[in-house]
């Protein structure tokens, strides 16, 4: 059966009224004769607000309850829907992340899909049905609820397309897919009508909020094309998909992170303290970026890496925890943010770097850390100067 795969975000999804309308854009797509899978978000600011509420309880919710918690705010979602889609008189179905099949590691809001069984969705989809699934929710291994961590409905909606085979994913938000800078924070950014599946995980990964990059890496193996487009203003899109050999080289969009960490660790004898911080940050579920090592004179060793902060609800704990058990010799900066520029064959013109550098010290524009890959040169940056440093890099390269 060919089918689709549709996943629609908070924004989309925020009332009842929008509810009931992508309700009749479902019914409209199933008149071209697809099977059709929704994935949705729950509504609105819900996570957030359930997050707030776990805290107000306490400043170290178990993460096995808030995964339970959170996986409550897609439920809503799906099954308001589906109440919706049989007003029209669509028959439909609500299936929970465990129920379609999203199986995951036995990582707690941060997990990891390591296979979809979609048995019952196509099952569902055989009868004639709408199936509508929860996104950002899996089971583990273990039978446990999980969470994939923010944007983790993408990674729902693509993985769940690669397992059926689905002849594209279209993810609907607010924005009519990517563009070369935050709209938010600069005007003249502009809009990409295509993009590699590497250019935009590196975006996801440096920050960029319009598309996970979880999702990305499982389009990419399956070779799914996905359409980000606007919900409530059509006609236009990002595709993003495999390009053609020969793609320009060049900047192509500039992203930032502002919720980050950088941890130093310096001491003589690193190896057996950092193997017990790193055990310390696994036990915790926590990933760090940005690993770099030195070894100086006197056997004075230095590493020093990145958290991001945004799926971590008890770095206060975490963070007083390690200066208790490591003051003398771990020091932490919260006062940086991450700029990063994303494009082809950055690494390999030396003089984008550079005229970059040139371009922020006139600017009054320090920089703490660099760090480079085959798609993305990422500059640390003081937090306070993030959003000028991206203004003044996105007019250097793009306008």
């Amino acid at each position: 059966m060919k089918c689709i795969v549709q996943k629609y975000g908070g924004s989309s999804v925020a009332d009842i009224d929008k509810i009931k309308l992508i309700a009749k854009k479902i019914a409209a797509a199933r008149e071209e004769g697809y099977g059709i899978a929704i994935v949705v978000s729950a509504i609105g600011k819900t996570t957030n607000q359930l997050i707030d509420m776990a805290k107000s309880i306490s400043d170290n919710p178990a993460k096995r309850e808030i995964d339970m918690l959170l996986s409550t705010g897609e439920r809503t979602t799906m099954a308001l829907l589906c109440i919706a889609l049989n007003e029209l008189g669509i028959e439909a179905v609500s299936l929970t992340g465990s129920q379609a099949g999203i199986v995951t590691n036995d990582v707690h809001n941060d997990a990891k899909v390591i296979e979809v069984r979609p048995f019952r969705v196509q099952d569902e989809m055989e009868k004639g049905k709408v199936v509508v699934v929860g996104g950002f929710q899996g089971v583990s291994y273990r039978r446990d609820i999980t969470t994939l961590g923010r944007g983790g409905s993408d990674t729902t909606a693509v993985a769940l397309a690669a397992a059926l085979n689905a002849e594209r994913c279209e993810i609907y938000s607010d924005v009519p897919g990517v563009f070369s800078a935050d709209p938010s924070l600069v005007a003249k950014a502009e809009h990409l009508p295509e993009i590699s599946y590497q250019q935009m995980q590196e975006m996801s990964l440096a920050g960029a909020k319009v598309m996970n990059a979880a999702a990305v890496q499982f389009a990419k193996e399956a070779n799914i094309a996905i359409y980000a487009r606007s919900t409530f203003e059509p006609g236009k899109e990002t595709i993003i998909r495999r390009l053609s050999p020969g793609t320009p080289k060049g900047v192509k969009a500039v992203v930032s992170e502002s919720e980050i960490a950088r941890v130093r660790i310096t001491c003589n004898n690193i190896k057996s303290i950092f193997d017990n911080i790193l055990s310390f940050f696994g036990k915790n579920q926590i990933s760090l970026k940005e690993l770099n090592y030195f070894s100086g004179q006197n056997n004075n060793q230095n590493v020093s890496f990145i958290v991001s902060l945004s799926n971590i609800y008890s770095w206060e704990r975490i963070k007083a925890q390690l200066l208790t058990d490591y003051s003398n010799v771990i020091e932490f900066e919260e006062n940086l943010s991450a700029l990063s520029l994303i494009g082809e064959g950055l690494t390999t013109d030396v003089d984008i770097l550079q005229e970059t550098l040139l371009n922020l010290e006139t600017g009054g524009i320090n920089v703490f850390g660099i760090t480079t890959t085959s798609f993305r040169i990422s500059l640390l940056i003081e937090r306070v100067k993030i959003k000028e440093a991206v203004l003044l890099c996105h007019k250097k390269w793009l306008e």
